[in-house]
């Protein structure tokens, strides 16, 4: 009895999804974006909150970001220790949430997270984070407080783009979207916080649910 003839398409398919398995890291899970989106909206609302608590019982007329644009150095010394325990508690919690949802999304699909693969996805990620962060600590320390997020968007944004040949494509758009909210916040100083908010909140919940419904609901509803 002749054996019934494989289809092509479906080896085809079978050879895409191994190559992409081999070459790309394709477990990162798009609720991490969510995750880590939600966690900079509540992290731009305390820094919001602790500038216009600060300022207010300063007895200025007005506070918040824009009075730190003016600020004198002694005033920037003093706001400096909590945004960076700020900024350290963000990442910590962003980086907790991702890798939660990763690693558990890694596991279903049977692939491991910290492989070769993984560790250049990292690597790509953690040089221009690391010197990001250190270029946007001397802006703020020099006085240069406007060009803070803007740098903060604009490296992430390259970040995400170095990265992403190791991973899903929605995460080179992430860095293309990052990198021109980076731009445009440069011409709007005083609004710092809203494009912080609106990369790094909005814009991971809006590409992780995209890349939820496009890789993960599928997963879901097959495993059910």
């Amino acid at each position: 009895m002749a054996k019934p003839a494989l289809d092509p398409l479906a080896q085809l398919t079978e050879i895409r999804s191994i190559m992409e398995r081999s070459s790309r890291f394709i477990s990162l899970s798009g609720l991490s974006g969510v995750g880590a989106g939600v966690v900079a909206l509540a992290g731009a609302g305390v820094g919001h909150w602790y500038l216009q608590q600060r300022y207010a019982a300063e007895g200025y007329s007005y506070g918040g970001f824009m009075r730190l644009l003016q600020s004198t150095p002694e005033e920037r010394m003093l706001v400096l220790p909590f945004l960076l325990l700020l900024a350290v508690g963000i990442v910590g919690a962003a980086l907790a949430v991702a890798t939660y949802f990763t690693v558990r999304r890694a596991r279903r699909a049977r692939q491991p997270v910290w492989s070769a693969l993984g560790r250049r996805l990292a690597v790509s990620l953690a040089i221009p984070l690391v010197a990001g962060g250190l270029f946007c600590l001397a802006l703020f320390v020099q006085g240069a407080v406007g060009l803070v997020v803007p740098g903060m968007l604009l490296f992430y944004g390259l970040a995400l783009l170095n990265g992403s040949k190791y991973t899903l494509d929605e995460i080179r758009w992430l860095g293309l979207t990052e990198i021109l909210l980076g731009l445009v916040a440069m011409l709007f100083p005083g609004f710092g916080l809203a494009f912080f908010a609106l990369g790094f909140g909005l814009g991971h919940i809006g590409y992780g649910l995209l890349m939820y419904n496009r890789y993960e609901r599928n997963e879901s509803g097959a495993r059910s």
